[in-house]
């Protein structure tokens, strides 16, 4: 995930070793986030596009913003290296999803994820 990536550099700033596989593997870091985040926001316009119909804005009213909100988020997760965004875009995320499942009819949950970093992430409750 975007936010895993930027831990990754974090540690890696931290240990302050600035030789060549210091900037390898913060330039791969970089690389790995960056299309995480433009996969998120790819995934989300997809949906978006596709499968979000007037009934669905109806019953969630606020979908439209959230889907701008991601794109945002989605954004400056790519353009930074800001923790705090890129938790903000997987929280963002997750209210998609909410929605998402819901229009299909399907409860979802809440779990950490069984990855690092372990943030809560939303699930079909199936």
């Amino acid at each position: 995930t975007v936010v895993r990536m930027i831990d990754l550099m974090a540690d890696l700033e931290a240990k302050g070793s600035h030789d060549a596989a210091y900037h390898n593997s913060m330039a791969r870091y970089i690389a790995v986030k960056e299309e995480h985040a433009e996969k998120a926001k790819h995934e989300i316009r997809v949906i978006w596009g596709d499968y979000i119909k007037a009934q669905h804005i109806e019953k969630h009213p606020g979908v439209s913003e959230l889907v701008h909100k991601i794109m945002q988020l989605g954004s400056k997760a790519r353009q930074t290296n800001d923790r705090d965004n890129a938790v903000q875009l997987v929280e963002a995320i997750n209210e998609f999803a909410e929605i998402f499942w819901d229009t299909k009819g399907i409860a979802t949950k809440r779990a950490k994820a069984p990855y690092n970093p372990p943030l809560e992430m939303v699930y079909p409750a199936l």
